[in-house]
């Protein structure tokens, strides 16, 4: 039985560096959206539909269904969009069922109320480990792959695999670690279980920032190919110099652009917080939290 492939294709938000992929069921014109960008001009507080409304006119254009908006996990660089699309286009909301998690640690991070609910009910679904659902006619398996944050899953659409944040181009390596709840040990195992898929799979990442040496974007390889050369984990590199390079490494990282919108977007699956009496939004900023 041949293996299903489905089409791919990718919008590339370079404010953010963040991968966008509509995946299409080869045997009709269902499709659903993976990790979609919110621009956010944050000096001026402001939100704006540019990314989402290229992914707009590409689905209408070519008459496409949207079935799912899928996250791989509660993004810290940059702004779901999620809720605008399912407003325009219609689809379920959807993320890894370890959001709650995430919810409860932010929660308290951003001071919010009793209004915020942490069961994650914002979304419309939250999958469990090796769960599958449809796109079209075509089966994809939810992978739960932490260690970035407690609520990252990886999507396998017949032979495309989409990992948002856990590995990027294999001369980039992989994701950091040191977010609340991150591991790096958790994301080592994590990245175990993918590379233990056929090496001809084909691999979507959520980001790319172009390593050094190379001039243009990239964000499809294979796992074979993050097998033998991922900079990180290639090479059958061992968990414990693994985790010592990735904990020396982030030590030296700053905290993304936009992780304090973000995040207090993406908990909520792509909407904003309550206004309030005068239908005013707020973000907060923690002083000293991150």
């Amino acid at each position: 039985m041949s293996i299903v492939k489905p089409e791919v294709t990718v919008f590339f938000e370079n404010v953010t560096n963040t991968v966008t992929s509509v995946v299409k069921d080869p045997q009709s014109n269902k499709v659903a959206i993976v990790d979609s960008v919110l621009d956010f001009d944050y000096a001026a507080g402001r939100t704006f539909t540019k990314s989402a409304d290229e992914i707009i006119t590409f689905v209408k254009e070519n008459n496409l269904e949207i079935e799912w908006l899928l996250e791989t996990h509660a993004h810290a660089d940059h702004l779901s969009a999620a809720v605008y699309l399912q407003k325009e286009l219609g689809g379920k909301i959807a993320i890894g069922e370890h959001i709650r998690e995430v919810q409860g640690v932010f929660g308290n991070v951003f001071n919010e109320n009793e209004h915020f609910l942490r069961d994650g009910s914002q979304f419309d679904h939250l999958f469990s480990d090796g769960e599958t659902f449809k796109i079209g006619e075509m089966t994809v398996e939810v992978m739960y792959t932490p260690g970035h944050t407690p609520a990252c899953v990886s999507y396998l659409a017949g032979d495309a695999l989409f990992v948002g944040d856990t590995l990027f181009m294999p001369d980039f390596g992989t994701a950091r670690c040191d977010f609340p709840g991150g591991s790096a040990e958790t994301l080592y195992a994590s990245v175990q279980k993918i590379l233990a898929l056929p090496p001809e799979t084909r691999m979507f990442v959520g980001h790319d920032y172009k390593a050094k040496g190379r001039d243009v974007y990239a964000w499809e390889t294979t796992v074979g190919a993050q097998k033998a050369n991922n900079l990180h984990v290639g090479e059958g590199k061992d968990q414990v110099e693994f985790i010592k390079m990735r904990s020396e490494r982030d030590a030296t990282l700053n905290m993304p652009r936009l992780i304090i919108p973000a995040i207090q977007v993406n908990i909520r699956a792509g909407h904003m917080p309550e206004a309030d009496e005068q239908g005013q939004v707020f973000l907060k900023v923690p002083v000293n939290a991150l």
